[in-house]
């Protein structure tokens, strides 16, 4: 069995190693926009490109006889990459086109959610040009809204009254700057509680839910600077989360049972992939930040370096429509998993750092992501860089794993000490406690 991973990141990375423990005789491929040495000893053969090119890709794919493809990033997703392998009779992880909009357009997802009644969703209005956005940030308030592109920007297209937007004024401009450069934008209430994510395995039937894991969007200590596409994020070894009830996660997982039906409802499609929703637990209850058409991104390193199932098998059956429960089983134990990026990130990285990873001592979780091997060295590409995940009987214990680790990365690199501490997560309970009022 040929299996093509599309993507080069650590995601793809964790995907490849998380394949590699099938018991399954297969070889593996990856068509990928830069060298990642940790995907490419895994391959028998690695292509480099545009990614979104697909027609590129799907006829690479029929040269190399792949069997089963699966798509980790968003873009591919968006450009239709999935509807070109499936019309080329190679079986798809990974959304269609139409079902991408899900992530893709802000706008599609909360449009889809108030026309099938979905909860979870806060007061909105979607804008393609300037006229009533004034009067709708009047409507919410000061300091009471958020502005987010419709489209894909990396996880930065989101910007937060009182944390990036601090008048009317400023709120105004970024909504201009975007319709400047062709984005149309939603403009939500502003939610206050904790975050989480809650992934799920889909077969075009049902949804099977993973662990629930925390990311962290700020760039420094204390959730402090920009947002960035993640510097972190960690699971609890009950997959819950320290501040999440089972009542919590089984309200997120029935939103993205409920959103999964609508959305193959309304465009009479199977949904094949992995699909999530971003969520947030406020004094009000649960609601949805947003949904994403393909796993996450670290989100990914935590749950699959702790699956204990075959993931080709997983794979295999979800293409077929025979996903079961009993095929999907993760182990009882924490993980965190921290990012190192270069100096300067997100806003003015250090170009072309080099990385040395020879003092990490267990290799086998350490993801590389946006990286380039040449002649010998690794090469950041200036995001986030690569990833280590601490495992553990406790989020402490893994806290500490991971932390002693990603210090054995040489360079001109940095990354959230305070990830999966005590401190911080003590910091979210206390927090939701309050909201509760307990």
């Amino acid at each position: 069995m040929n299996i093509l991973i599309v993507g080069s990141g650590a995601r793809e990375h964790a995907i490849a190693l998380t394949f590699f423990r099938s018991k399954q005789q297969f070889n593996l491929f990856c068509c990928g926009t830069s060298t990642n040495p940790g995907i490419k000893q895994m391959t028998l053969q690695y292509w480099v490109g545009d990614i979104t090119d697909t027609a590129a890709i799907s006829e690479i794919a029929r040269t190399w006889q792949i069997d089963l493809a699966i798509i980790g990033p968003e873009a591919p997703l968006k450009y239709g990459l999935a509807d070109k392998l499936w019309e080329s009779a190679i079986p798809t992880i990974g959304p269609k086109q139409s079902l991408a909009q899900i992530e893709t357009s802000k706008a599609f997802a909360r449009n889809l959610m108030k026309k099938y009644n979905i909860p979870g969703l806060p007061r909105y209005q979607t804008f393609t040009e300037m006229a009533g956005v004034s009067a709708f940030l009047e409507d919410l308030g000061e300091n009471n809204y958020v502005v987010k592109a419709n489209g894909l920007m990396g996880g930065k297209g989101v910007k937060v009254a009182g944390d990036h937007l601090h008048s009317f004024a400023e709120a105004l401009a970024y909504c201009k700057t975007l319709l400047d450069n062709d984005h149309t934008f939603v403009i939500e209430e502003k939610l206050i509680g904790q975050e989480f994510s809650l992934m799920g395995f889909c077969d075009g039937k049902r949804l099977i839910p993973m662990p629930a894991v925390q990311d962290h969007k700020r760039a420094f200590v204390d959730d402090k600077g920009p947002n960035t596409g993640g510097m972190g994020s960690y699971t609890s070894a009950d997959h819950l989360l320290p501040f999440l009830t089972l009542d919590d996660v089984n309200i997120a997982h029935t939103i993205n049972e409920t959103t999964v039906q609508s959305l193959m409802a309304e465009l009479n499609e199977k949904y094949i992939g992995i699909f999530y929703g971003n969520f947030i637990l406020t004094k009000k209850g649960i609601f949805v930040i947003e949904f994403n058409a393909r796993f996450g991104d670290p989100e990914a390193m935590n749950v699959l370096t702790i699956l204990e199932s075959d993931l080709v098998t997983i794979c295999q059956s979800m293409v077929l429509g025979q996903l079961t429960p009993a095929q999907v089983h993760f182990a009882p134990q924490a993980t965190v998993c921290k990012y190192i990026v270069p100096e300067g990130y997100p806003d003015n990285p250090i170009p072309d750092a080099i990385i040395d990873i020879a003092a990490v001592k267990n290799k086998a979780r350490l993801y590389l992501s946006a990286v380039n091997a040449v002649n010998g060295k690794i090469h950041a590409l200036g995001t986030r860089t690569a990833a280590y995940v601490g495992v553990a009987d406790s989020i402490s214990l893994a806290e500490e794993i991971s932390e002693k680790e990603i210090r054995g990365i040489g360079g001109p690199f940095y990354h959230r000490t305070d990830i999966g501490t005590e401190t911080l997560i003590q910091r979210y309970v206390d927090a939701i406690r309050r909201l509760r009022g307990v």
